[in-house]
């Protein structure tokens, strides 16, 4: 659990005391075995059962195979088996061979990474409610306490260690399920626990809001709109602030596009779309719309010299954390989430008003009272003018640096599609990389519909989804290209999948992304822990996906350059049917290509901006 074998001697976190005592004791309750599933949120489980002498670690890439093959060996072995995975889908994923487990009376001990408790039911990514997940098929469920590093706590979680094997094991024996909330930070950096001192406490979050104002304000629609009077209350605030910014995170409305651009153009206010609003590529000028700020926004000097004064986001979070990173940044100025489902999809806990209303309804409400209002004035032209400027020299930069690499680089994938695939195509893409990638080098103007499973983020079942879309426009008589990007182990999960374009002879150009393994990880904080890293992130498999494509009729090519990836692409596109293209990659040489990408956006912005717009 450590960044090298030099460092054994830095504390543990008081995470990794909590983990260590927990994961100990299942070791001397009798558990000589864990299956693991790669994952962010499990990492201190896994790093410390990877540490733990006397435990062996099998790692599986795929939950529900991972799961049988737990339920085979504590069959066999008679003594119960530790089942490991993150948060999420992946849990969900377990279910079959635990219902297995139960009927026949096979021990196992599932534990289960979950967000902590802040993080739940407020739309954040890969957080499922995992309460109870397996109802009657465990025998005990525990929603475990967060770590502390105290007496009390590690009592309770050697405790309960002991306890769930025991109760496993204890006929009828059974599967036992542990929920394990855990916070960042996730590797074992030494942490504190004290208070913050008060000239490091964050005013709202200590103090709350001035005024004794609630820390969120919540309003209710009257029919699908907003009451006249909080319509009123929203155009004199967008009125008043000059540098606002309209924010569009994943929705599938068709209608939200043109009626956001509209009211972004009368604020005067850039419109940050994330690529799967449906708001980018909408077939309409981009005018206000922004779609590289993932590349911007991680320069300090323009986030400086960028503070909004007003933020009004539709839809679910952004994938983007330099766009999470800047709202947390100016966490004190007004964040206003307009969720026209009556949720809660907010996870950054910094909201001050919830508008639960029709999107589209209230674009037009405060269009209009915008315009009758208006004195003819040009609105904030210098505030949006700064922003398309940071568009421009960013998508220039990255297309320039683009060009010099002599190797495969993942992200231009996204940029040579914007230009190959026609109009009407779908886009399917997958989670961890390849959605990331989407949101930072995926450029076009063209009516194109963008597509992923970003409600619990999972790698699971997204070539089923893709191929369910293409066989949905069979059944509209719509002849329009559906194309997915995945990466390696998202392949491998739901390879079974690739049946259905077998069976029903559906068209499908998949761009297999292949770094053999967890590309997204060799950006993560794990990374800097190499001891465990390729067991237990990295995961490679070192597969030929070519026999599998080819055993279900499809046809798999490997390209090796860019003009082969165009050719391929458009030899897919017309000809139908499955079509695999592999793009080979390299996880460490495509982290530091990346970095070599936002460093050149930082050299192209300009050095210096103005405070005053």
């Amino acid at each position: 659990m450590t960044r090298a074998a030099s460092d054994r001697s830095t504390p543990p976190n008081p995470l990794y005391a909590y983990v260590g005592a927990f994961v100990s004791e299942l070791r001397r309750a009798g558990i000589a075995h864990v299956v693991i599933c790669p994952g962010s949120r499990s990492t201190p489980l896994a790093l410390a059962c990877a540490e733990e002498k006397g435990l062996r670690v099998w790692m599986h890439i795929d939950e529900r195979a991972a799961a049988f093959f737990a339920l085979g060996m504590a069959k066999r072995l008679a003594s119960p088996v530790a089942l490991l995975c993150t948060s999420g889908t992946a849990a969900a994923n377990f279910f079959p061979a635990i219902i297995e487990a139960r009927l026949t009376r096979v021990p196992l001990v599932v534990l289960t990474a979950d967000r902590p408790h802040e993080l739940r039911d407020c739309g954040a990514p890969q957080t499922i409610d995992q309460n109870r997940l397996y109802g009657v098929y465990v025998k005990w469920f525990m929603d475990v306490a967060l770590p502390e590093a105290t007496t009390t706590a590690l009592r309770y979680i050697r405790t309960l260690a002991n306890r769930a094997v025991a109760l496993a094991r204890a006929r009828p024996a059974g599967p036992v399920h542990l929920n394990l909330p855990f916070r960042e930070p996730l590797t074992p950096e030494p942490q504190l626990q004290q208070l913050p001192p008060a000239s490091e406490r964050e005013p709202l979050a200590w103090e709350g809001r001035a005024e004794q104002a609630p820390y969120v304000r919540v309003t209710e629609a009257e029919g699908a709109g907003l009451p006249a009077t909080t319509v009123a209350r929203l155009a004199a605030l967008l009125r008043q602030y000059r540098r606002g910014l309209i924010i569009a995170g994943p929705q599938s409305e068709p209608r939200l596009a043109p009626a956001l651009q509209r009211l972004a153009e009368r604020c005067g206010y850039p419109l940050l779309a994330d690529p799967l609003s449906q708001v980018r590529s909408s077939g309409q000028p981009t005018g206000p719309v922004l779609c590289s700020y993932d590349a911007f926004l991680r320069s300090e000097r323009f986030v400086a010299s960028a503070a909004p004064d007003l933020v009004l986001r539709f839809g679910a979070m952004p994938t983007s954390k330099p766009l999470l990173l800047y709202l947390q940044r100016y966490a004190d100025r007004p964040l206003l989430v307009v969720d026209g489902a009556g949720g809660w999809e907010e996870p950054t806990q910094l909201a001050c008003e919830m508008l639960h209303a029709d999107p589209v309804v209230v674009c037009e409400q405060l269009v209009e009272a915008l315009a009758e209002t208006s004195d003819g004035e040009e609105r904030h032209e210098p505030w949006l003018e700064r922003w398309q400027q940071a568009e421009r020299l960013t998508q220039q930069a990255l297309r320039c640096t683009m060009e010099t690499f002599s190797q495969l680089f993942e992200g231009r994938v996204f940029s040579e599609l914007a230009e190959l695939l026609p109009d009407g195509s779908t886009l399917y893409v997958g989670n961890s990389m390849p959605v990331r990638d989407l949101d930072t080098f995926f450029w076009s103007e063209r009516p194109i519909r963008c597509l992923g499973n970003r409600g619990a983020n999972g790698i699971d079942g997204v070539l089923s989804s893709a191929l369910g879309v293409s066989a949905a426009q069979q059944a509209l008589a719509d002849p329009s290209p559906v194309v997915l990007v995945i990466g390696d182990l998202a392949f491998l999960h739901d390879l079974n999948g690739l049946i259905a374009a077998h069976l029903h002879q559906l068209p499908l150009l998949v761009i297999l992304i292949n770094n053999d393994g967890g590309g997204i990880f060799s950006f993560l904080p794990q990374a800097a822990y190499p001891e465990h890293f390729e067991q237990l992130f990295g995961t490679p498999t070192g597969l030929n996906f070519a026999p599998a494509v080819e055993m279900y009729g499809g046809r798999f090519r490997r390209i090796s350059s860019w003009e082969e990836f165009r050719s391929a692409c458009r030899e897919g596109l017309s000809q139908g049917g499955l079509q695999v293209i592999e793009v080979a990659t390299e996880r460490a040489s495509n982290v530091q290509l990346h970095r070599q990408l936002w460093r050149a956006v930082d050299q192209a912005l300009p050095p210096e901006a103005s405070e005053e717009v």
